[in-house]
């Protein structure tokens, strides 16, 4: 079993910064990528950015050029970090861990998520 435990989350000004972390403990051996997804009031959950364990990512289109995704494989962790917040960043933030080909992914595992909230 899987378990993904996010932090990182918080209310923060826009044109702000955070940087979320997530840890997986068990074994994610077999799966090859870890990602997250947002998911605001009202809206669909939605990819933000994801990353296989050879360094290769994607991005939505919001967020290309201010979230940068990264990984460390040693640690089973990944981390997100947000720069240039805007209002509609205002989420809840959940990691997770799956398989990455022909430009899909496929979650397997989901962590309890973090909110993110950007505001004056």
């Amino acid at each position: 079993q899987v378990q993904l435990v996010e932090s990182g989350g918080a209310l923060v000004q826009p044109g702000g910064s955070l940087r979320l972390s997530c840890a997986a403990s068990g074994s994610i051996f077999g799966f090859n990528a870890m990602g997250w997804y947002r998911q605001a009031p009202g809206k669909q959950r939605e990819l933000v950015a994801v990353i296989t364990d050879g360094g290769s990512t994607n991005y939505a289109a919001s967020v290309k050029g201010r979230f940068t995704i990264s990984r460390d494989n040693a640690k089973n962790a990944v981390y997100l970090q947000m720069n240039s917040l805007k209002p509609e960043d205002t989420a809840v933030y959940y990691c997770n861990t799956g398989a990455y080909a022909r430009d899909t992914y496929y979650t397997a595992y989901w962590g309890q998520g973090t909110q993110v909230t950007v505001s004056s």
